[in-house]
């Protein structure tokens, strides 16, 4: 669950057959001399270990009540099958609680306690952002483990998640430069998880997860589905299938079989839905449909590109820079995912699209080679 303003919409995790989520095989780490352990809540599991980063400040319960106004309704800002997520005020220096609107704000994510599935997410999530730190990565500032209760602090994001930006009624539409600079940001941050040696594979891109700063800055949050990706002679990692329908790429819900190249296919799918205003999965007339299949008829048409764009947007956009982006998208969204690009390749391309002078080569002059992507 992302940290959005507002209450995000209701999307499905399935399994094998419709994406379920499903257990996350925790990662045995080495101890180093920055490394601290913390043991699981769960009866079930009370002997089972995370190595987790001391840099992360450890909370109070009451500190975190002190800060959100004790959880009430009104601090209230997010709310998924994760919990809540509350607005808080801590000091900058010390992060004691604050009195509201002093301080640094913060987002207070609350797990609900009978979620044995949410506390290992919960572990992962720490885990991974206690030690990964990125300009489009959200913060992680700390954690609250007490009794039962368990809890995550991150910095604020006042514009909260893409999803709203896009899909919520009465909310005024993103403009073109500025979907495409949260284009860029996102595959810098899923390219730089890739970078990681071994990768580190996010596993759940989607809207609802890509938050945004006051000047629209995109941070991915929400790693509790993350993994290390293959290492040596390894192709790929094999796991129980977990996700978001719509999103994940079909050979791995097939097959379980996880690479990097899953998270580029679901890149593909944000994008489309950064140029649709489409969610990537809509019940239309009572019969779901993805967003992948409802683009693809579009695309055997000569000026199909302009047909599958945002309304909203009314026509104020870069024609020549959407049909360059669709067939980016087309590349992130192939059947073989070994010939999909690269993280680090997509963000090349689309700084490249977004830095070329409008209206250089004609609308119909890209239309061939979308068809035959």
């Amino acid at each position: 669950m992302g940290l959005c303003a507002g209450k995000p919409s209701n999307v499905a995790h399935v399994s094998s057959t419709q994406l379920i989520k499903d257990a996350i095989n925790q990662r045995e780490r080495k101890k180093d001399s920055r490394t601290s352990s913390l043991k699981k809540v769960s009866k079930k599991s009370a002997d089972e270990v995370v190595n987790l980063p001391n840099n992360l400040k450890t909370f109070t319960l009451n500190d975190l009540k002190a800060a959100t106004k004790h959880f009430r309704s009104d601090s209230l800002i997010g709310e998924g099958g994760f919990g809540r997520v509350y607005k808080g005020w801590i000091d900058e220096t010390t992060f004691a609680p604050a009195k509201p609107g002093t301080g640094l704000v913060v987002a207070v994510k609350v797990l609900k306690s009978d979620s044995h599935q949410g506390h290992r997410e919960w572990l992962t999530e720490v885990d991974y952002m206690g030690k990964l730190c990125h300009k489009n990565l959200v913060k992680l500032i700390g954690y609250c483990q007490e009794c039962e209760s368990r809890l995550l602090v991150y910095e604020f994001m006042p514009k909260g998640c893409l999803e709203n930006h896009l899909f919520r009624k009465g909310v005024e539409p993103i403009a073109w430069a500025t979907r495409m600079r949260i284009a860029i940001d996102v595959a810098r941050g899923l390219a730089f998880l890739h970078s990681k040696e071994p990768s580190i594979i996010y596993r759940d891109l989607k809207a609802s997860n890509i938050l945004l700063s006051s000047e629209f800055t995109a941070r991915l949050s929400d790693f509790g589905l993350a993994r290390n990706g293959p290492v040596g002679d390894n192709t790929h990692v094999s796991t129980r299938v977990v996700g978001t329908s719509g999103y994940a790429a079909p050979e791995y819900i097939a097959t379980g079989h996880l690479t990097t190249s899953n998270d580029v296919y679901s890149f593909g799918v944000v994008l489309l839905e950064l140029l649709s205003g489409r969610r990537a999965i809509a019940d239309e007339r009572g019969v779901e449909e993805t967003l992948v299949e409802w683009v693809m008829p579009f695309l055997n048409e000569n000026r199909g590109v302009f047909r599958i764009m945002d309304t909203r947007l009314g026509g104020r956009y870069s024609k020549k820079g959407a049909q360059a982006v669709v067939a980016l998208a087309l590349r992130c969204l192939h059947k073989d995912s070994k010939y999909r690009p690269a993280m680090d390749e997509v963000v090349t391309s689309l700084e490249e699209i977004t830095n070329t002078p409008k209206n250089v080569l004609e609308v119909s002059s890209l239309a061939p080679s979308l068809r035959s992507s």
